[in-house]
C-alpha cells in the first residue's frame, strides 16, 4: 500500500460557544481547538470537513499565513571577536634582601613625634556626622499606631 501525501486544512475558532448547545462546543473541541482565535492544522478529510460544516458560525477554514518579507532579514549581526592567544607569563623570582638594608631599616625611623597635618587635625576636632535613619516603607502594626495616653504629672 502506498502512503498518500495527506493534505491539511487550517481551522480557526472565530466565535465563542457561549449561548450555543453543548453539542456544538464538543464539536469545536474535537477539532483540537482550545482557545478563541486559535488556528490548528487538521487533515483534509470528509470527517473534518463535516465537523466544520456543522458549526460554520463558530469556526472557519483559513488559508496558510504568508511569511512576512522582513522575517528573513536579521535585525543585527554578531561578529565573532578574534581572540589573541595568551602570552605565557614568566614567573618572577623573589629577590633576596641584603643584610645591610635589613639592619638599617629600624634605624631610619626617628623617635621624634610627627605633627599631624592640618586636615587630620580638623577631622579629629569636628564631630562625626551621623546619617539620619531611613524610614521603612512597611505599614505600622495596629498596636504601634494606637495613640499613647500622656502620663499624668506628679503632684508636688
Amino acid at each position: 500500500m502506498k502512503k498518500k501525501a495527506q493534505s491539511t486544512v487550517l481551522v480557526k475558532w472565530v466565535r465563542s460557544g457561549i449561548g450555543f448547545p453543548r453539542r456544538q462546543k464538543v464539536m469545536v473541541r474535537s477539532l483540537g481547538l482550545r482557545r478563541l482565535n486559535q488556528v490548528v492544522e487538521c487533515p483534509d478529510t470528509p470527517q473534518v470537513r463535516g465537523l466544520v460544516a456543522a458549526v460554520p458560525h463558530l469556526v472557519a477554514i483559513v488559508s496558510a499565513p504568508a511569511a512576512p518579507a522582513w522575517a528573513g532579514v536579521p535585525e543585527y549581526r554578531i561578529k565573532p571577536v578574534a581572540i589573541a592567544p595568551a602570552k605565557p607569563v614568566a614567573p618572577v623570582a623573589a629577590e633576596p634582601v641584603p643584610a645591610a638594608v635589613e639592619e638599617s631599616a629600624p634605624a631610619e625611623t626617628s623617635s621624634a613625634p610627627v605633627e599631624a597635618s592640618s586636615t587630620e587635625a580638623e577631622a579629629s576636632s569636628a564631630p562625626a556626622e551621623v546619617a539620619p535613619k531611613k524610614r521603612s516603607r512597611t505599614k505600622k502594626s495596629a498596636a504601634s499606631s494606637k495613640s499613647v495616653k500622656p502620663s499624668e504629672p506628679d503632684e508636688k
